[in-house]
């Protein structure tokens, strides 16, 4: 039986392989069945790159799981522990979990440090005990764990490790988090969580009452259409790093900002009522941009 078809509930309990071909198997898999608003590693990741991506997003979106899918913190808090012992050992060089044997290898060719994985690990962690945040710069705080290196991670496997285009791409990292939070204000609440800071709910009168009980207002409304003007922004500001990498990995950046900005146009089409539905990025809607991507490096080639 292969990796591939012995993928369990919690991947950390993958069985041990040391065969690198079925290890970035199973990462290409788990990268292939899921996705957010976008297809991870679309068809403008660079062939060469396509399997690093695979691995850097199946050791992603396990930890995200091994958080998300506990039955309670404690039970969230022992797996990730787990997960980040699997990543001291693959940096001490024993990697047993097929995700590390994989994700070994694209560390050595790149010289990724360890830090960004253990970043993502604190948000998951945080977000098994902190359920509310007081302020907007509490909020980014949480975004500088949870969001901004993964961004941070694909400059590196691009080539690229500067301060000033770090900072860019935290600008959108940091905004496609938010555009997720003010799309899911009910899902997050179901389960306990509420993004939207506190000081801003006060600010325009909202209360945790109206979220439970999905009772839109004009209060809402308006708090609403300011978390999305300002992420926005955040993600106008993120397209300046565009002319600063080489395409095609700057169409693929382009691609992500552009979803983040149909988020929030679709937020506003709805007249910022997200408690009543969840605005989504249908599919189609991908597809289209992908191929308006496609068609228009085509053109500029």
């Amino acid at each position: 039986m292969t990796v591939r078809a012995q993928m369990p509930v919690y991947p950390y309990l993958a069985p041990s392989t040391t065969d690198k071909e079925q290890a970035k198997t199973y990462c290409a898999t788990l990268a292939k069945r899921h996705y957010e608003n976008f297809v991870v590693a679309s068809l403008l990741i660079p062939p060469k790159l396509r399997q690093h991506f695979y691995n850097v997003y199946a050791y992603c979106r396990i930890a995200d799981d091994l958080g998300d899918e506990a039955v309670g913190a404690e039970e969230a808090l022992g797996h990730l522990n787990r997960w980040e012992s699997e990543l001291r050992a693959a940096y001490a060089g024993s990697p047993k979990h097929p995700v590390f044997i994989a994700l070994s290898e694209t560390n050595r060719q790149f010289n990724i440090p360890i830090e960004p994985y253990l970043d993502l690990l604190t948000a998951f962690r945080q977000d098994q005990m902190v359920k509310r945040y007081e302020t907007y710069g509490q909020l980014l705080g949480y975004c500088r764990y949870s969001a901004n290196p993964v961004g941070r991670l694909v400059l590196i496997l691009a080539g690229y490790r500067d301060e000033e285009r770090f900072k860019l791409s935290d600008a959108t990292c940091t905004a496609l988090q938010l555009a997720n939070f003010w799309q899911d204000v009910v899902r997050d609440y179901e389960i306990g969580r509420i993004y939207l800071p506190l000081e801003d709910l006060n600010k325009f009168n909202v209360t945790e009452d109206q979220i439970r009980e999905r009772r839109f207002t004009a209060e809402f409304r308006r708090l609403m259409a300011f978390e999305c003007n300002r992420t926005e922004m955040l993600l106008r500001e993120g397209e300046a790093l565009c002319p600063m990498v080489e395409k095609p990995i700057c169409w693929d950046i382009e691609l992500f900002g552009k979803g983040g900005m149909e988020v929030i146009r679709r937020i506003r089409r709805q007249n910022y009522d997200v408690l009543a539905s969840r605005p989504v990025v249908p599919k189609s809607c991908q597809l289209k941009l992908l191929a308006g991507r496609i068609l228009k490096g085509l053109f500029v080639r």
